[in-house]
C-alpha cells in the first residue's frame, strides 16, 4: 500500500473546534467488519453493542499543561512545548522560533519564575533543556503552562479546555496530546457498562507529539515511528486474560490502547502485565492478536492512526465509513465524534 492511498476529502467546518456540550451525546458510527449497513447512534447507546463479559480497556494517561509562552534573554517572545521528562530537571522540548533558539540560549516564562537553558539541540530540530524555578519546578511549570490542543484546533486553549480535553479516567500525568476516543465516556456511562456486566482494564500509554505527523514518504513502510512509553497493570492483564478465556471480547478506547495491548500480546492473545516503549506501526497485513472491537475517532488523512484503522477493519470499509460521515456532517478529530468498529 502507498501512503496515497489513505487520503481523503474533509471540508475543514467538519473539524470540530470545540466538544459536544456532553462528553456522550457525540455521534457514533457503528461499522461492522463483516459488511452490512452502517448505523448511526449516539455514543450513549455504546452499552447495546457490548456484552457481559467484554472488558474495555482504557487508557489512564492524563495530558500535561506542555505548553508554556516566555520570552528569550535577548528579547523577544518564545514558545516551548514539552515533550518528554528525562529526569534532573531536564526535558525534550520543541521551540519556537527554533533559528533563534540555539545551545546556551536561556528562556524566562512567567516574568522569571521559570527559566529554561538550552542544553543540547537534537538532529531532529528538538531540544534539551533544563528547567529552573525558585521553588517546586513541576509545579510552576504545570501553574504557567497551558493545555496543548491539537495543531487543527484554530483557537487559543480556553479554561475549559482544561477539564474537556481529558478522560474522566486520567490519572497518570505524562501525555501532551489526550487518547481521544475516552473523551466521550461519563462516568455515569462507565458505571452503567459496569453493572452491565461489562469490566474495565486500565492502561498508561503517554501520547506522543508524533501521533499528529502525518506520513510523509510514500511508502509508510519507511516512515519513523517515535516511542511512547506504556504500562499495563497486573490488575488489567488479569481481566483481558479472564475476558479471553471466558468467551468475552477485548474493547479497546482508542488506538493507543489498541498498540500497547497489541505490544504486550501473545500470540495467543494473552497478555503480560508490564512496563517500556513501543514504536510498533499497525498496518496492513497485520494480524491482531488481542483486540476484537475497536473505539476510536476520526483521523487525518495519511495518518498512521488511519493506517492502524484501516489495518483492523479493511481499507476501503474504513473509507467508505468516513465518506458516508462526511456526507452525514459527523464531526472530525479530537473533539469530534466517534467509530465503533466491531
Amino acid at each position: 500500500m502507498k501512503t496515497s492511498d489513505f487520503d481523503y476529502e474533509l471540508p475543514r467546518e467538519l473539524i470540530a473546534q470545540y466538544p459536544a456540550d456532553r462528553r456522550d451525546e457525540s455521534r457514533l458510527l457503528v461499522v461492522r467488519r463483516d459488511g452490512g449497513a452502517l448505523e448511526h447512534r449516539l455514543f450513549r447507546d455504546v452499552g447495546e453493542y457490548l456484552e457481559p463479559g467484554d472488558v474495555l480497556v482504557v487508557n489512564e494517561s492524563e495530558v500535561i499543561p506542555a505548553r508554556l509562552l516566555g520570552r528569550r534573554s535577548g528579547g523577544g517572545r518564545a514558545e516551548m512545548f514539552l515533550l518528554r521528562g528525562l529526569g534532573d530537571h531536564r526535558w525534550e522540548v520543541l521551540v519556537r522560533p527554533g533559528a533563534r533558539i540555539r545551545e546556551g540560549a536561556e528562556l524566562s516564562f512567567g516574568d522569571g519564575q521559570l527559566t529554561a537553558r538550552v542544553l543540547e539541540v537534537l538532529p531532529d530540530g528538538k531540544r534539551v533543556v533544563s528547567l529552573w524555578a525558585p521553588g517546586d519546578v513541576a509545579a510552576t511549570a504545570e501553574r504557567l503552562g497551558a493545555v496543548p490542543l491539537p495543531p487543527y484546533i484554530d483557537r487559543e486553549p480556553e479554561a475549559a479546555d482544561s477539564l474537556r480535553y481529558q478522560t474522566v479516567y486520567a490519572r497518570v500525568p505524562g501525555a501532551v496530546a489526550a487518547p481521544t476516543a475516552g473523551l466521550h465516556f461519563t462516568e455515569e456511562l462507565l458505571a452503567e457498562l459496569g453493572a452491565a456486566g461489562v469490566a474495565t482494564a486500565p492502561l498508561t500509554l503517554h501520547v506522543g507529539i508524533g501521533t499528529f505527523r502525518p506520513v510523509s514518504v510514500e511508502d509508510p513502510a519507511d516512515h519513523p515511528m517515535e516511542s511512547e512509553r506504556f504500562e499495563l497493570p497486573m490488575d488489567a492483564a488479569d481481566a483481558i486474560n479472564a475476558a479471553r478465556d471466558g468467551g468475552g471480547r477485548v474493547v479497546a478506547v482508542g488506538t493507543t490502547s489498541v498498540r500497547t495491548l497489541e505490544s504486550v500480546a501473545e500470540e495467543d492473545g494473552h497478555v503480560e502485565a508490564g512496563s517500556g516503549s513501543t514504536n510498533l506501526f499497525i498496518r496492513s497485513p497485520y494480524r491482531f492478536k488481542c483486540v476484537d472491537v475497536l473505539l476510536t475517532n476520526f483521523h487525518l488523512p495519511r495518518s498512521t492512526l488511519l493506517m492502524l484503522v484501516s489495518a483492523f477493519a479493511g481499507r476501503e470499509r474504513v473509507l467508505d465509513a468516513y465518506a458516508e460521515a462526511v456526507r452525514e456532517r459527523y464531526r472530525f478529530y479530537s473533539y469530534g465524534d466517534a467509530m465503533l468498529l466491531l
